[in-house]
């Protein structure tokens, strides 16, 4: 009878802590990693999720910081190539834009040997700030996205009082996405030297590469207790391409670039157990490699397609400047009854900008429930509200390298929501 109480009460909070955590974590993190489903009882079961995170994020107190201009003297500037004055223009602006996080995924067992299968979309981003800010020569709209196709297979024998699980997997995984910024503004200037050019420049670009998980599970279904350790390789994306199109900059026909980048490693700690009948406490420590992403440089395919190819730095830059980062996650699941259970969580997320970018400290508060009418089905449904934590972007020089040449901002403490739900068949 303990077995089953807690079993219950354990599945159930475990699957909305799942939900709730990975989508406020810095750095270009969504969905993250997530295997919960290959611990699923079931001998075959299938599970739908999604998640949709509202960031509100709004910054202020803009100034365009380098006023010079390729266009002098029209718009009355220094000559240089800083793009123009922008000054005039409006000193705040939207910081974020809300996103949805899905994932499918279907898990089957035979006697002590599981496998899944999942997609996933684990890292993105996206911008919107527009040209009409006075910060547009750093960003009119960023948009990164993901997808991942992952296999993973445990198998489990018994081990002292549980059982221990040997984890291991694959995964194939695409990064694309585009970024437009204001190169030149032509504010002012004739037609006849360019004026009639919106001054707006973008980069698209792909890439896709593997990676590989391992990991240890130890369990013991008596208490509901589960200790896991997952290790997810870094994705080395090493022939990212795409187009760099600057012809409402300079008349420029787009070209190709390319360029390498490797997605981060991260390793994950989660601890669950039974501590009273019907109840449950639950945790969990992750650490993500982001200090990985810096300046993400593009180089031109021919070297003769424009003159800023000859550049040793590249003719153009994502500029990330992040630091590791953490996440730690703790809370509390109860079983009310046979269909009904709850949990609630509170998250940490320790930032991962270094005095540029947006991606402060977060905290959030979950809370959720999970219906489950038979054996075989199960609906979940989580809230979260959270802090984003306020600070400050501008010039900064991480690792010899300059960040924040173009704009400096900053920001208070914004609100941040979510709503996630799920539903899950065994067969």
């Amino acid at each position: 009878m303990v077995r089953k109480t807690l079993a219950g009460g354990f599945v159930a909070a475990a699957g909305l802590v799942a939900l709730q955590s990975p989508a406020f974590a810095g750095g270009l993190e969504r969905g993250g990693y997530n295997i919960d489903l290959l611990f699923d009882p079931g001998k075959v079961a299938a599970e739908a999720a999604a998640t949709y995170v509202m960031p509100q994020r709004k910054l202020k107190n803009v100034q365009d910081v380098d006023t010079t201009s390729g266009a002098f003297p029209f718009n009355g500037t220094a000559a240089g190539n800083g793009g123009g004055n922008l000054n005039g223009l409006s000193t705040s602006a939207d910081g974020s834009e809300g996103y949805w996080v899905p994932r499918i995924g279907i898990k089957a067992g035979i006697d002590n040997a599981d496998c899944m299968f999942d997609y996933s979309e684990p890292w993105g981003a996206h911008k919107k700030p527009g040209r009409d800010w006075a910060g547009a020569n750093e960003d009119i709209e960023t948009k990164v996205e993901s997808r991942n196709y992952a296999l993973t297979c445990s198998y489990r024998f018994d081990a002292g009082p549980g059982q221990l699980r040997i984890i291991g997997g694959g995964f194939y995984q695409e990064v694309f996405g585009f970024q437009e910024r204001l190169v030149q503004d032509f504010t002012g200037v004739p037609p006849a030297f360019g004026g009639l050019q919106s001054g707006v420049g973008r980069l698209d670009l792909e890439g896709d590469g593997w990676g590989w998980r391992a990991g240890l599970a130890y369990e013991i279904p008596e208490y509901a207790f589960r200790a896991s350790l997952v290790y997810n390789s870094e994705v080395k994306l090493n022939d990212i391409t795409g187009t760099l199109d600057l012809s409402q900059v300079n008349g420029t026909a787009p070209f190709d670039v390319y360029g390498s980048q490797s997605m981060p490693d991260v390793v994950e700690l989660r601890v669950q157990s039974g501590i009273a009948p019907d109840w449950l406490a639950f945790g969990s420590v992750k650490w993500t490699d982001w200090s990985q992403l810096q300046k993400v440089r593009f180089f031109c395919k021919d070297p003769g397609a424009f003159a800023g190819c000859a550049s040793p730095g590249g003719v153009t830059a994502l500029d990330l400047g992040y630091r590791d980062g953490w996440t730690i996650s703790g809370g509390i699941g109860h079983k009310f009854n046979e269909q009904w259970s709850g949990a609630a969580s509170i998250t940490w997320d320790r930032g991962t900008s270094q005095g540029y970018g947006t991606n402060t400290d977060t905290w959030t508060l979950g809370l959720g429930a999970a219906y489950t009418p038979n054996e075989n089905v199960e609906f979940r449904l989580a809230g979260v509200i959270g802090v984003l934590t306020g600070g400050e972007s501008g010039r900064v020089t991480l690792g010899g390298e300059e960040y924040g040449t173009r704009a400096n901002y900053d920001f208070g403490d914004d609100l941040v929501t979510a709503i996630s739900t799920s539903v899950k068949v065994r067969f």
